[in-house]
């Protein structure tokens, strides 16, 4: 591979490309960030505004708090203001960004202050930065503010410096996209003098500010917080900039960053040090959870979600990952990664068994700590009040009795039998027999049941095996050291025993999933229609994540309810404009999404490499997030195999179209060349023998007359037969052909068609031969009729004057048999019955005979709709086709 770091980097020369060319679709956001309040970042916010207004581009303020601070007021006056939209909520009306008015109005550049934000319940987004992505996604430059304290990852540190918790934050990954992030700095001696001046707050609470907050010692840590945060900007841009243009820097692709996530990290201080870390070193970073097989509740479950999808907000990469140890697994996964630095939590509960029993118990930090080295660990306290934060208690498994019980009876049983054999067997060996009942509890209940039987076993062992004989004391040494000895192997065999159990459930519960998807992924490739494939994902769904799924897709303009697995599902307004707008956006919308939380159904697009093909939406009956992070990567495997059948069956149900276009056109070519071939002859023949009787009757005798007349009387015929024809291809194309059935005598069915043709047939010899006592057969005379005619049109058409032409009825084997032989070229050997096919003749290359090509077509379906069979082949005894129409004797016969 071509290594060269002597060229551009392909992404950032896009990037520069775009900026410089104004051809990129997403907006432009800068940001006026601020160290505290009051240092004027709205006030320089309005002043570049009305610069921009003068320069002739199109401004509106979306939505700006001036605080009722004169001088930002003053600055509103002079530009266009989107009017704000109130919205009630509990008893009283607020007044929010209308996000709506300003799509419709499109403006160049839109003002929007205070990014971090939180929007009235209810409202499409959570977050104001959500508003503003939306606003970039259309395509609107975006001006907005934020002061330090509100970003994500600096949450814990501004809090320590400041001893005021802030709620409200932005994710660092907002500030990481912004094209231009401007520093509105002020010195801490002039931010107070301004505060005392009453130009940020009140006087009586900018007294309170300037003792607690507004301290110049806070002023100044969080001044150097922003200055640091914007050189870590202007440092990312000259990166970029330097990747561009292919200058050499000194920087090397060096360090990797991974936090170790565990149940017991319940706080957010891990996450916020190792973005930090990371921004410090330059270096991508990793969140990996290994995921066990450990009995935790959902609130631990939806714990774990919500510190993950708290990581992806501030731009890490988020990992899940199935194993049995955290630790081990871990490394495992570090090594293969690539990662330089692990951040990992300090372990809080019951540290002392670290030192105690080192043997029996190690924490997954000190796991990771013991390891070979190389790797460093970064161990990081918990701060105090997270947990308050959170709101949420620490898992505890919950543990049933029942498994103790059961051990204790498993340790009993062991008991018994160890009496029993105690005559014939030392007293080591009897210790076997109670080794084996630890390690039965072990695979069938678990670690801490194991345990449990492992001290109830040394109980038993001692009391009635170790001499003095049912007492707990014990005289002679080497009893102690046996007892010991024993009490240790117990524990470790229970730990071995938990272990395989552990893998067992695991191995078992993804043998589960993954059986699951292979039936689903089988099921799928046999399915051909749409309503089948969409009912069967609902089920498949629904079933394996325990929960209610509906799938729509799009109709129209708007989506509908295609399949449900509760029947008759019907989707609330708010469910629908959630489903819609992932649709639009091909991102998760409604419920525990940040878009639109306010819906009951959380609805997630399908998509593929084309785009989203559908919107599936998922309810439960519970309260807390619908999906764990397992589920999650269920859903995104069912939701990828659904999507591609999904888009598979629309492909073939286009491509189906488009073969019956072409299928149409190519007929309607042959129809409207037979029309302009075949109906224009007799037409012309009709007009010249009118136009002869009409000019020159005069001059003509008697017998050119009747020769005119003749001919005009033919060509009718002839022209009727064409449109009759076409109307009963009509007619069988459109299914609307009932045949009329009655007693009929073949002998005077086949007379009438003689009799018909007999113009036709003049210089053809027509030999005729049925049998005697055939029965009467319920058929339509008049279809059999027009079939017998077609077939006779077609024989004197292709045959040469002079030849004969044969018609024989007659019972065969239980069926009524009407073959028609004629001595002419005979068809072709490949495929005879192409002759049915209509239009058939148009590939032909003797283009001279009239016809439409659709009268043997005609006959097969008029055949075939009362209930027979029609077949065309070559004769064996000389040149000529032969055509066979049977009929059933059992079934048709009158009775």
């Amino acid at each position: 591979m071509d290594d060269r770091t002597d060229r551009p980097d392909p992404d950032a020369l896009l990037r520069q490309t775009e900026k410089l060319t104004g051809t990129r679709q997403r907006g432009h956001l800068k940001i006026f960030l601020g160290a505290a309040p009051g240092v004027g970042k709205t006030f320089e916010m309005l002043t570049v505004a009305h610069q921009m207004a003068r320069d002739g581009s199109d401004v509106v303020v979306g939505l700006v708090e001036t605080h009722d601070r004169p001088e930002t007021a003053a600055l509103l006056e002079g530009l266009e203001s989107v009017p704000r939209r109130a919205v009630p909520y509990r008893g009283q009306t607020l007044w929010e960004m209308d996000l709506d008015a300003i799509l419709a109005r499109h403006p160049r550049i839109v003002l929007v202050d205070e990014l971090a934000h939180t929007n009235v319940p209810g409202s499409r987004h959570p977050k104001r930065w959500m508003d503003v992505e939306e606003l970039l996604e259309a395509g609107i430059d975006v001006l907005s503010t934020v002061n330090i304290q509100h970003l994500e990852s600096l949450n814990d540190v501004v809090a320590s410096i400041t001893h005021v918790r802030v709620r409200e934050t932005v994710p660092d990954i907002v500030l990481n996209r912004a094209d231009e992030i401007e520093l509105i700095d002020l010195t801490p001696t002039d931010l107070l003098q301004r505060m005392r001046d009453g130009k940020i707050y009140a006087p009586q609470t900018a007294g309170r500010a300037v003792l607690h907050y507004f301290s110049p010692g806070n002023l100044t840590a969080l001044r150097e917080l922003a200055l640091r945060q914007t050189a870590q900007q202007v440092d990312a841009q000259l990166v970029d900039h330097m990747k561009a243009n292919a200058i050499a820097g000194p920087w090397a692709a060096g360090e990797r960053i991974m936090v170790c996530l565990t149940l017991q990290d319940r706080d957010a201080s891990l996450l916020r040090y190792a973005k930090r870390l990371a921004d410090r070193f330059h270096a991508p970073w990793i969140v990996l959870h290994v995921e066990t097989n450990r009995d935790i509740g959902n609130d631990a479950r939806a714990g774990m979600a919500a510190r993950m999808h708290l990581a992806q907000s501030m731009g890490a990469e988020t990992v899940t990952i199935p194993g049995q140890d955290v630790a081990t697994d871990a490394l495992a996964y570090a090594r293969t990664h690539n990662v330089t630095q692990i951040i990992a939590g300090r372990p809080t509960p019951l540290p002392w068994l670290d030192w105690v029993f080192p043997w029996a118990w190690r924490s997954t930090t000190g796991q990771l700590i013991q390891s070979d080295g190389q790797i460093p660990i970064h161990v990081v306290r918990a701060a105090s009040d997270d947990e308050a934060e959170l709101g949420a208690a620490r898992p505890r498994a919950k543990r049933s009795i029942g498994p103790f019980l059961s051990g204790s009876g498993i340790i009993a049983m062991a008991l018994g039998v160890a009496m029993a054999l105690r005559q014939g067997l030392a007293v080591n060996n009897v210790s076997l027999v109670f080794l084996t009942g630890i390690l039965w509890v072990a695979v069938a209940h678990g670690l801490w049941p194991s345990l449990w039987a492992s001290v109830l076993a040394m109980l038993c062992f001692n009391f009635f095996f170790l001499p003095p004989l049912y007492t707990f004391t014990i005289v002679a040494p080497d009893n102690v050291v046996a007892l010991v000895f024993f009490f240790a192997t117990s524990v470790i065999a229970s730990h071995l025993g938990a272990r395989v159990r552990s893998q067992a459930v695991v191995a078992r519960h993804r043998a589960e999933i993954t059986e699951a998807l292979y039936q689903f992924s089988r099921k799928l490739a046999g399915i051909v229609t749409m309503d089948e494939l969409l009912w069967t994902t609902c089920h498949q769904i629904a079933t394996m994540l325990d929960m209610n799924a509906v799938i729509l897709l799009p109709g129209g303009d708007a989506l509908h309810v295609t399949a449900s697995y509760t029947p008759g599902e019907a989707l609330g307004p708010s469910d629908l404009a959630a489903a819609t707008w992932a649709w639009r956006h091909d991102r998760t919308a409604g419920r525990d999404s940040d878009n639109l939380p306010g819906a009951r159904r959380l609805f997630v697009p399908l998509r593929t490499g084309h785009g989203p093909v559908a919107v599936i939406g998922l309810d439960a009956d519970r309260s807390g997030p619908l999906l764990d992070p397992e589920q999650q990567r269920l859903l995104d495997a069912l939701g990828d195999q659904a999507a591609v059948a999904i888009e598979r069956i629309t492909l073939a149900e286009d491509l189906d179209r488009a073969r019956l276009h072409a299928e149409t056109e190519k007929l309607r070519g042959a129809l409207l060349t037979s029309i302009s071939h075949d109906l224009r002859t007799p037409l012309a023949s009709i007009l010249g023998a009118a136009s002869s009787l009409d000019s020159y009757d005069a001059l003509l005798s008697a017998g050119d007359r009747h020769d005119l007349i003749a001919t005009i009387r033919d060509e009718a015929e002839r022209l009727n037969r064409f449109v009759a024809n076409l109307l009963d291809m009509t007619r069988l194309e459109a299914g609307g052909l009932a045949p009329r059935k009655e007693q009929v005598d073949l002998g005077e069915v086949v007379g009438s068609a003689l009799a018909r043709a007999a113009r036709m047939l003049v210089r053809h010899t027509v030999t005729l031969q049925i049998d005697r006592d055939l029965p009467l057969l319920l058929l339509d005379d008049v279809l059999l009729e027009q079939a017998l005619f077609n077939l006779l049109d077609n024989a004197a058409k292709y045959t040469p004057p002079g030849t004969r032409i044969e018609i024989d009825v007659a019972r065969v084997d239980g069926r009524l048999h009407i073959c028609l032989r004629d001595e002419g070229p005979g068809l072709p050997v490949q495929d005879p019955d192409r002759v049915f096919s209509k239009f058939a003749r148009l590939h032909a290359a003797d283009r001279s005979r009239p016809g439409t090509g659709l009268g043997l077509a005609i006959a097969r379906g008029f055949i075939e709709a009362m209930g027979g069979t029609i077949g065309a082949g070559n004769r064996h005894d000389r040149s000529g086709a032969e055509f066979m129409i049977s009929f059933s004797l059992t079934e048709e016969k009158a009775p």
